[in-house]
Formats: structure tokens, sequence, C-alpha cells
């Protein structure tokens, strides 16, 4: 294929394409926050904000009705991470299958392996250790995150774009293909636990620490709206303290990418098309993060000053 010759796959230029278009994405917002206020009701000024926003910072954006149609709500996020725990549940099975029961992965899970990796299913190797335990870490983190969603986090009315969604069922989708598709570097072959390095353990213990921030942070996020009961008492919005608040605006942003990073450890840091996973997080996350951190300083008057949005002491 023709991605193979240069050097990369298309798992690869997906994965490069869609970095690319979240750095110009967060590059053009930046841009747009310096711009006269009579450009904020252009029409391309309002889809292209449409197209960024969900949740709260989306409430504010002047749109017409006929925008208004894409709109469905952001507590529909547990979706994503239904479709995520589901999907890479049934890769990690199917790849334990594979070195256990020593059973070739159904055909059509092969075709989508060769397409996305341009490497005949003849030339793959056996699952290694590293995509093993980055499927396991998936399928932990999507379950982690779907339970906080319908049991701790507290969603208003807030809306996300029909597109947004649509791309976020997709996303984890891909995200668990991606993993597999590691296994055709042809790295880290011999008995599973032979394997094991100190890498591994690296990457688990930062996955395990970016997990806790992550969770404190949403648990400090419901609380802003429940009361000693546990019980809803308002839907407004707060400012967010304690915990990784007290540095930036989003550290659950900010432990996402974490994660992330982790996963990457995990693979030794040899997968260039983890990194490029990784590369897209950090440009989505930093346009998510700084969208509410502006919300936040426009506001209110007395946020704290001293926080950065999305990394501690950086951006």
């Amino acid at each position: 294929m023709i991605w193979s010759s240069v050097g990369f796959s298309f798992i690869d230029v997906l994965w490069s394409f869609l970095s690319v278009c979240f750095l110009v994405a967060f590059v053009a917002h930046k841009i747009s926050t310096h711009l006269p206020r009579k450009y904020e009701t252009s029409r391309l000024y309002v889809l292209f904000q449409d197209l960024i926003r969900y949740g709260k910072t989306k409430q504010n954006l002047k749109r017409d009705d006929l925008l208004l149609v894409f709109d469905v709500p952001k507590r529909w996020f547990w979706h994503f991470y239904a479709i995520s725990t589901g999907w890479n549940g049934l890769l990690l099975a199917l790849s334990l299958n594979f070195i256990l029961q020593h059973q070739s992965y159904p055909v059509w899970l092969t075709g989508m392996l060769d397409m996305l990796t341009g490497v005949p299913h003849e030339d793959s190797q056996v699952p290694q250790l590293s995509t093993l335990l980055v499927l396991l870490l998936l399928w932990v983190h999507s379950l982690r995150r779907l339970l906080e969603c319908l049991f701790i986090s507290v969603f208003s009315d807030g809306a996300m774009h029909l597109v947004q969604y649509v791309f976020g069922l997709g996303y984890y989708v891909v995200l668990g293909l991606t993993v597999l598709c590691s296994d055709r570097l042809g790295k880290g072959t011999g008995p599973l636990l032979s394997q094991l390095n100190w890498l591994h353990v690296a990457g688990g213990a930062l996955f395990i620490l970016a997990s806790l921030l992550q969770h404190q942070s949403m648990v400090l996020l419901a609380r802003l709206r429940t009361g000693k009961s546990g019980a809803v008492e308002t839907l407004a919005h707060r400012v967010p303290e304690g915990g990784g608040f007290e540095l930036v605006s989003c550290p659950h942003y900010f432990a996402e990418l974490l994660i992330y990073v982790s996963l990457s450890l995990v693979f030794g840091g040899l997968s260039l098309t983890w990194w490029l996973v990784v590369l897209y997080v950090l440009f989505n996350q930093a346009l998510a993060a700084q969208l509410c951190h502006d919300l936040y300083t426009s506001k209110y008057e007395s946020y704290p000053r001293h926080r950065k949005a999305f990394i501690p002491f950086v951006l």
C-alpha cells in the first residue's frame, strides 16, 4: 500500500490528520479571542464555535434555530464509554483467546487491521504483552469513566453538536483497533511473561496516579452541585476548588493526557502510532481546557489568575 511504502500506515495518517485538525482549531480559537466583537455574529465564526464547544462553554454562543437542530444532550457522554467498554472488552477477549486458545482473529477483524496497517494478516505477530496490557488498561479506563458518568457526574442541560457525538462514538472503536495495530510491529516476541519490563511497571503506575487525579476531579466537580447527602441541589456552574483545580482549570483533561502517555510507556515508547494518538489527545484536550478556562476567567472576576488552563505552570 502507498502508506507502507513511505513508512506510514493509514492509521498513522489518520491520527496525524486529527492532530493537525485540533491544533488548527486551538490556534484559530486563540486568534478568534482577539477579533473585534462585530465578528462574533458572523455565520462562519458561530459555526466554528458551535463545532468546537460543548456544555457550559456553548451556553453564551448566539446561534440561530437551524444550528440548534443539531444539538444533542451532553449527558450522552456516557454512550461513548459504554461503546468503549463493550468494544474494547471484546478486542481484549479476542486477543486473550488468540494467545490462550491459539485461535485466529475473526476475518472481519483481520480485514480491518489489514486496511489500517497495510500489513497482510500472515505477516502479523502474536499479540504481545504490551498490547494486552494497553487493551486492559483502556478497558478499565472506559469502565471507570462510564461509572462516573452514570453515578457521580451531575450534568446540566448542556448540549454538544451532533458531529461531536458521532465522532465520539467512532473514536473509541478506532482507538481499540489502533492498539491492535501495534501487534504488527513485530516486537517483543517470546514467552509472554518474559516480556515484562520496568516500562510496563512505570506506565502502570502513571496510569493509576492519573486515573486517581481524574476521578478526584470528577468528584470535586460533582460536589459543586450536590449537598452533603449527595442529592443534587443546583445545576448552576461554580468555581471548582481543591485538588488539581488549585493549579489548572481542568485537571481532569490533564489527567486524560497523562493516561495516554502512560499507555505509550506500556508500549515501551516504541509505537509511533500511539505517540500520534498522544499528540491528538494533547491538542484535543488543550482546546477543551482553554474554552473552559476562558469561560471561568470571563465569568468570575475573582477567578484565581495563577491557574493555567490545562498543564500546570505551562499552558
